[in-house]
């Protein structure tokens, strides 16, 4: 009779434990995943961020190099004066790039505002 027992099919309760360890495992390799592509991601935007930089740092030397380029071709016709009017060029761009950087900020670009719907609605749900 105990022979008949053990072929039985496993009961309710057994077949919700293999399926919560079945659920659970499945969940561990999803983050195990999700972990190792952010790790990737992470990798991929630290290079990014040091390539930016140096392009940034490069086109800073172009600039400086340029504006002496233009002092040193002009001072033969206006003298001194071209000192002025480079600083004007340079402030005038600087205006308008703080300008523009301002408007982006206003106007909610910036805010991902799908996310923080999607996050405002789970909390009122949750709530």
């Amino acid at each position: 009779m105990a022979h008949d027992e053990d072929n039985r099919p496993p009961g309710l309760i057994a077949s919700l434990g293999l399926v919560t360890r079945n659920a659970i495992g499945l969940l561990l390799n999803r983050l195990e995943l999700a972990a190792l592509e952010l790790a990737q991601v992470r990798n991929h935007l630290l290079q990014l961020v040091v390539v930016f930089a140096l392009a940034v740092l490069l086109g800073g030397f172009a600039l400086i190099y340029a504006s002496v380029t233009i002092v040193y071709l002009a001072w033969a016709a206006i003298g001194w004066v071209i000192l002025p009017i480079i600083t004007v060029v340079f402030l005038l761009i600087a205006i308008g790039l703080i300008v523009y950087a301002r408007g982006l900020l206003r106007s909610g670009k910036l805010s991902l505002p799908a996310t923080m719907a999607e996050l405002k609605s789970d909390r009122d749900m949750l709530l």
